[in-house]
């Protein structure tokens, strides 16, 4: 059987747990919202990696065998303390550049993230490899992952605040932008219809949360972990209130 712990800030590693259970739907996840201290993105990387020690311990006191980082910024700043630290595997996210780089039209793409993981190593490394031949533009998605804990996910307000971070994107030419912070996907029948309203329909918005579920397969097959559990299902924990995040589980 495999159990397997994923955790983030909040309620946005939900968007990477949905698509894990596609590929995995029979095993037991527990997945953990950190929201008494959401959003991480402000937070320094001593205080997160304080904060994924202890909830990846509360993983291991439940038999959990495999860990996923649902959020950018968590996985830039402890993935590879947590390796060094931990005998089980750990999965983590980054920003889609890659392919967003190869589909481009425009040869601009644009990347939605917070302010930690746009300053992370694991970020910029990967930036590095395709800044020669695209041009990529940055903003931070300022709002958005409030708007997600706060289950206001469409609506004028929603779109008021989406269209702050995403029409500098637009305005510079981007036709593919990257989501790098899982709480953005919630957002993206608002992000489609901003870039809409704007006068950019054709736009892309790229989520990574796809490959991260096939690569937490392929490391459960590498590590022979076996799959199909007696019992699958999902067990909810969290730092804070849990209102939104059972109402937003209930709904993926």
């Amino acid at each position: 059987m495999a159990i397997i712990g994923i955790m983030d800030s909040g309620v946005g590693g939900l968007s990477v747990f949905r698509e894990i259970r596609k590929a995995l739907p029979d095993e037991r996840y527990i997945y953990y919202s950190d929201n008494a201290n959401c959003p991480y993105g402000e937070k320094t990387p001593d205080f997160i990696r304080d904060r994924l020690r202890t909830i990846t311990d509360i993983f291991l006191a439940r038999g959990a065998q495999a860990a996923v980082l649902a959020c950018n910024t968590a996985t830039g700043a402890a993935i590879e303390v947590l390796r060094s630290e931990y005998s089980i595997p750990f999965v983590g996210m980054e920003p889609a550049v890659k392919p967003a780089a190869l589909g481009t039209q425009s040869g601009v793409i644009g990347v939605l993230a917070t302010a930690g993981t746009l300053k992370a190593s694991k970020y910029l490394t990967t930036k590095g490899h395709f800044e020669d031949n695209v041009r990529i533009i940055e903003h931070v998605g300022k709002g958005f992952v409030e708007l997600v804990e706060n289950g206001e996910l469409t609506g004028p307000h929603a779109e008021n605040v989406v269209r702050r971070s995403l029409t500098p994107l637009l305005e510079e030419g981007a036709d593919r932008i990257v989501l790098g912070c899982t709480h953005y996907p919630f957002l993206l029948e608002t992000l489609r219809k901003v870039a809409s309203d704007e006068g950019y329909p054709d736009v892309q918005f790229i989520d990574p949360a796809p490959a991260v579920a096939r690569r937490l397969v392929n490391v459960l097959k590498e590590k022979g972990i076996a799959l199909k559990d007696k019992n699958p299902g999902v067990e909810f924990l969290s730092s804070g209130p849990r209102e939104n995040l059972e109402s937003l589980a209930a709904s993926i």
